[in-house]
């Protein structure tokens, strides 16, 4: 029977033996994009330049552990303004090879450059005059032949301890996409507003999304002139229920808001007979409708406020509460 002893001992064998794997991994890995980074050169302009030159789309396809990575790059290039999308070459030679036209441009992904589910884009790009972007340790292979561009992947060795399993391969072809990526983000001179329109969903939409977004504008923004009084302010504030109702002078610039706080604040029996310019808050804080909705909320945080006005000029344009933007997970 194990002792306790002994088997904690065995655990801690095995702990050091699979910190040993993981580094070793890591560091094979790591070597693999050093030769990649050694070998970049006046090819990687060229594809770029043929990416850029699309008129239409960019076609990525590869087979096994290559298809996956594919998909991974098509997904970057289109989410950041390079429309792409995947196509798996078994599929394109049963009617997807319709799916690319003469405008796009194919990025063709094979380790070893000899994958023969890739031949019939490959016949395809030339019958059709489509350039090719060919990805490949071996340029002189079937498709590295075929490549208008060939992005070499380097030759080393696989962090597999059988030398078998695509690893340090298909780390080299992710970091290869993501220099394509990036690339292109520069060249096309993609912005924060153009990302957000594509990622509306999830944590990176709401990162993203600025005041104007999210804001009451127009007939939804409780606005007043200061001239007006309690009762009116109170019908203003009820009906557009977001607690606050803003003042404006003759020229329409933003010169009060008045909000439920403050009516607590100072209810009095004679409350509906007085000037709201006379408890409203002057000059309250403001902010543009450009600004991040998490500056906003930072804002209202700092100031221990619910409501804050975007302005433009000095007139107001919105008011954002604080409630819009934890519904639209902003924090």
């Amino acid at each position: 029977m194990m002792t306790t002893t002994n088997l904690s001992g065995d655990i801690n064998k095995l702990s050091n033996s699979d910190l040993i794997s993981a580094k070793r991994t890591i560091d094979t890995e790591i070597s693999a994009l050093k030769v990649l980074e050694s070998e970049l050169g006046q090819s990687l302009t060229d594809a770029l330049n043929l990416m850029q030159a699309a008129k239409g789309r960019i076609i990525l396809t590869g087979m096994g552990k290559s298809g996956h990575i594919a998909k991974k790059i098509a997904a970057s290039l289109a989410s950041t303004g390079t429309p792409s999308f995947f196509v798996h070459p078994a599929e394109a030679s049963h009617g997807d090879l319709g799916m690319i036209t003469p405008d796009d441009v194919i990025i063709a992904i094979s380790n070893s450059g000899e994958s023969k589910e890739l031949v019939d884009i490959l016949n395809y790009s030339k019958r059709f005059g489509i350039k090719l972007i060919a990805i490949t340790k071996n340029p002189e292979s079937s498709l590295g032949k075929a490549g208008d561009v060939v992005l070499k992947l380097p030759t080393s060795a696989e962090a597999c301890p059988l030398g078998l399993a695509p690893t340090s391969s298909t780390t080299a072809t992710l970091v290869l996409g993501d220099i394509l990526t990036v690339a292109m983000i520069e060249r096309n001179g993609f912005s924060k507003e153009q990302f957000n329109q594509r990622h509306p969903g999830g944590k990176l939409g709401s990162v993203l999304q600025r005041v104007s977004d999210l804001m009451h504008k127009n007939d939804e923004m409780p606005i007043l002139p200061v001239t007006a009084g309690m009762q009116e302010s109170l019908l203003e504030m009820t009906s557009k229920r977001l607690g606050c109702v803003g003042f404006v002078d003759e020229n329409g610039l933003l010169v009060g808001i008045l909000t439920d706080g403050d009516l607590r604040r100072c209810l009095s029996g004679d409350i509906l007979s007085r000037k709201a310019a006379e408890v409203m808050t002057k000059n309250p804080k403001v902010i543009s409708p450009d600004a991040m909705a998490s500056e906003a909320v930072k804002l209202m945080h700092e100031k221990k406020i619910t409501n804050i006005f975007a302005v433009e000029n000095g007139k107001p344009v919105g008011v954002i509460h604080i409630h819009d933007c934890l519904n639209s997970g902003v924090v």
